[in-house]
Parts: structure tokens; sequence; C-alpha cells
């Protein structure tokens, strides 16, 4: 369903003391539809990791409300929110480099205290998932042995563990060649549409920001229509 809402964000606004304080994020509101793909760009330095780390509830604004899936994001929900209906992914993968891939995909159920033990609904889960980006031969490598395209599979399956409804991507391809970067963009693109994910990416790269729905740009503190 196109038309519903699943994050809805109100007169964001983003700034940060000191000498000379400055003013990242002004009055941004959006509505993103369940189901649909969005590309955020702009100029390094705009502030674009800080709008998807307030989106993901990783960051506090200064001023504005937030609702995902139709729930306000406040203190006793914050955790609830993030664990159950956001995925992240992250242009430096964030992997434990001494954990198995499998470890790694399995670590937001882990925190969200579900059953991983093999044959468990997370667990199956985790294998179906590593087989989607096409790893499920170095399910036991430690992360550390991966390269940087596996990596970033391997974030995208982590990221899809919890079943979450949103998805959100900070410069998927940033550490990668073009060759990976055209692969990563074809699983995570293949991926939330099978599955009815919404996806928001943080991107420089227009070839990936063209395959998505909608395009907005963040300038001076405001997000606009590509």
């Amino acid at each position: 369903m196109k038309n519903h809402t699943i994050l809805k964000a109100e007169n964001i606004s983003k700034s940060y003391k000191g000498p000379n304080p400055v003013e990242v994020l002004a009055d941004i509101s959006l509505d993103i539809p369940k189901g649909s793909a969005i590309a955020i760009m702009g100029k390094s330095g705009e502030g674009k990791s800080t709008l998807l780390h307030i989106l993901g509830t990783l960051e506090k604004p200064c001023r504005g409300r937030l609702e995902i899936c139709g729930k306000e994001v406040e203190g006793s929900l914050l955790s609830e929110i993030r664990n159950r209906h956001i995925g992240f992914i992250f242009q430096s993968f964030h992997l434990l480099e001494d954990y198995s891939t499998l470890d790694n995909v399995l670590m937001p159920a882990k925190i969200a205290r579900e059953d991983v033990s093999p044959g468990s609904a997370a667990y199956t889960r985790a294998q179906e998932l590593l087989s989607d980006v096409g790893l499920s031969s170095r399910s036991r490598f430690l992360a550390k042995l991966l390269s940087g395209g596996e990596k970033q599979r391997a974030a995208i399956a982590r990221a899809l563990c919890n079943d979450p409804e949103l998805i959100l991507a900070d410069e998927p391809s940033g550490n990668l060649d073009h060759g990976n970067s055209l692969a990563i963009y074809e699983i995570l693109l293949s991926l939330v549409k099978r599955l009815s994910r919404t996806l928001v990416v943080v991107t420089h790269d227009m070839e990936l920001a063209k395959r998505c729905d909608q395009i907005l740009v963040l300038q001076d503190g405001f997000l606009k229509p590509f």
C-alpha cells in the first residue's frame, strides 16, 4: 500500500552549539510511504547522515517530532521502535570482526533476546537471508575474512534479520568499487521490493538514486525534491 505512511517527520531541526553555532537541519518535514525507496543526496557536510540518524532514532533532534509505523518516537518506546521496526546499513559495515558471518546477521535477534539456536525462527531466517545475499558458503567465516563487498552483503542481511518495516542505509556503497557497488544496489533494491520493505538511503551515487522512487536533496538545512 503505497499510500500508507511508514515514517512521518515534522519540523525536524538540529543545531550544534559552540563559539560558532551551526544549524544543520531546519524544519524538515517529510512523509515516507510504505514500500517506497527514497534517496537523499547532497554535498558532504550538509547533514545527510545526521538526518538519517535522527530518522533512525540514533540521534535526537533539537526540535520536531517523529512517528514510525504509527508510533510517536519518545522515551519509553525508543528501544522497541529501533529494535523492531528499523534496520540499519552503514558505510563502514560495523560488523563484529571476530564473529562469524552468521553470528553477525543474528545480532539484532540476540539484542532483541530472541531464541537464536539452530532451528529457531531467527536462525532459519538468518540462513535464508544469507542465501538471498549470496553468502551461504561464507556463513561460518569470521567477518574479518570477508571482502568489502561480502561485508556489505552481510550487513544487508543483518539489517533485515528482525524483519523491520524500514531500512535506513548510509552510503552503502561508499567503501566499494564500482562493480561491487552495482551488486549491492541490485541486492538491496530487489530485497526491499520483494519483501515489501521501505528504504531510505543516503548516497552520493546518482546511479543508485535514480533507481529509487524519489530523490530528495539536502541543501542549507532544507530538504527539497531533486
